[in-house]
């Protein structure tokens, strides 16, 4: 039996608590498919600089990169506003150090999920699309400047960085309906432009057979609410990556509802949900886990390879879903540790099933 270490980074708010959630998914995996499933715990962002004075203390750091796979809690909050050293840095830190540059969030919208979205259930059902997102160029990791009245966030890409985020949308396209949407602010911005010129000779060169598109990130942000079915695949820099995500995740209905997976070529993944640390409703086990918990099949997926299982963990949530339970921001009344419950027991239900039925077929 292959032992798989994860390590787990509860961070700041309701990290604590959807990695708890997190945690009793890995541990029903591990149980009913027999896999050594190992966890530990380590420090990172707020509560990280409280007891160590860093964000990404270098313990943190070594066990990430020994590690098979990692998950993420969340980061950051209104306590450590104002601090020389923010949460936040460590988790830039972390995929920086990783080497960790796409980001995958798949936005999907059951029959089902469809009422629970804010927008028109006609709109939003049916959509099933992927966001790639550049993750560790742009602004974000650009050098940074600051005056008593000017500030400045240089944003820069390389043709590199680029081909090789694009690469991963293209072959993502491939396995799914062949089409990628290439987002950018090219009428204005020169880093923009040498995304679209980059992107367009990587398609004509390497991949033909997937069908490229362009848009400008303002038509593509009206685009995912009018006509959110028309996407497939989105490729997008980081800034605009992280806005339109956060956009997209509505769609479902609450941003708890997504996982994301960052990856880099090789080495563990970082895996986690996107909904921030949501510091006013921690502490109160009223978070949803559902981002947590899909995440955690992405780990499984990606991280691990572990494909029946990750699919298992999606099926546990859609029948929980399926069966009336949700959380508060749902319009429910499951608590963040109830609803998590509900799906290891589904994921058992499923598990048991599944076995029955093929002694049943061998008999």
């Amino acid at each position: 039996m292959k032992t798989h270490n994860i390590v787990l980074l509860p961070g700041d708010g309701v990290g604590p608590e959807v990695t708890d959630a997190a945690r009793l998914i890995l541990a029903a995996v591990s149980d009913l498919w027999g896999h050594d499933l190992r966890t530990s715990v380590k420090l990172i962002g707020g509560v990280a600089l409280d007891e160590t004075g860093e964000p990404l203390p270098q313990a943190t750091l070594d066990a990430c990169l020994k590690a098979d796979a990692v998950f993420l809690g969340a980061v950051g909050g209104p306590k450590w506003d104002g601090h020389e050293r923010r949460p936040e840095e460590g988790l830039l830190g972390l995929r920086q150090a990783m080497g960790l540059y796409a980001n995958l969030r798949p936005v999907e919208v059951t029959p089902q999920g469809a009422v629970r979205s804010p927008l028109k259930a006609d709109v939003v059902k049916g959509v099933d699309l992927l966001i790639v997102r550049e993750l560790t160029g742009g602004a974000y990791f650009g050098e940074k400047t600051r005056e008593a009245d000017r500030a400045t966030d240089l944003c820069a890409y390389s043709t590199h960085e680029i081909e090789r985020v694009a690469r991963v949308a293209f072959r993502a396209a491939r396995e799914r309906r062949g089409h990628v949407t290439s987002i950018d602010k090219a009428n204005v911005l020169e880093t923009s432009r040498l995304w679209r010129e980059t992107v367009t000779r990587l398609a004509h060169t390497d991949f033909p057979d997937v069908e490229l598109e362009h848009v400008l990130v303002d038509a593509a942000a009206m685009r995912l609410i009018q006509k959110p079915r028309a996407f497939d695949v989105v490729l997008t820099e980081n800034m605009f990556g992280d806005i339109l995500s956060d956009e997209a995740s509505i769609l479902s209905g609450s941003i708890g509802m997504l996982g994301s997976a960052s990856l880099g070529d090789g080495g563990p993944g970082l895996f986690e949900p996107i909904h921030g640390s949501a510091p006013d409703i921690a502490g109160r086990d009223i978070a949803n886990p559902i981002g947590a918990i899909l995440s955690v099949s992405m780990l499984l997926h990606y991280g691990l390879g572990l494909i029946d299982e990750a699919e298992a963990v999606r099926s546990a949530v859609t029948a929980v879903l399926a069966s009336g339970r949700s959380t508060a921001d749902l319009g429910g009344w499951e608590s963040c540790s109830a609803f998590a419950w509900a799906v290891a027991q589904a994921l058992r239900n499923t598990r048991t099933a599944a076995l029955h039925g093929r002694l049943m077929h061998w008999g």
